[in-house]
């Protein structure tokens, strides 16, 4: 069974979480109103509790790396790199451990 958790933070009015299961997709999106690094843990927490699962369980993470807003692309390559790098788990299909870099506007 594939895990997959996928992260977009790109946008300055919305954040989308997603969790992807053998290609069946759960997702959960919240307003901007805080923080995006306040937001997007418990989201993806959120996700995993519903679905019966542990952050252990996850076995890829994918984050939209851009174009989009420089902080929210910051905040979501960061979570996406860290949970990589703590799960020994590939980003955006990359090889374990090679980060995930954002793209911003010129």
């Amino acid at each position: 069974m594939v895990k997959i958790i996928s992260i977009d933070t790109s946008d300055n009015k919305k954040i989308n979480v997603g969790l992807e299961i053998n290609g069946v997709k759960y997702n959960l999106s919240s307003k901007s109103l805080i923080a995006k690094s306040e937001a997007v843990l418990p989201l993806i927490d959120k996700l995993l509790k519903d679905n019966n699962l542990k952050i252990e369980e996850i076995d890829e993470v994918k984050v939209n790396t851009g174009p989009g807003s420089y902080t929210g692309l910051r905040v979501g390559a960061t979570i996406a790199n860290t949970l990589g790098f703590v799960l020994k788990i590939p980003i955006n299909k990359k090889r374990i451990g090679e980060l995930a870099v954002p793209v911003y506007n010129k």
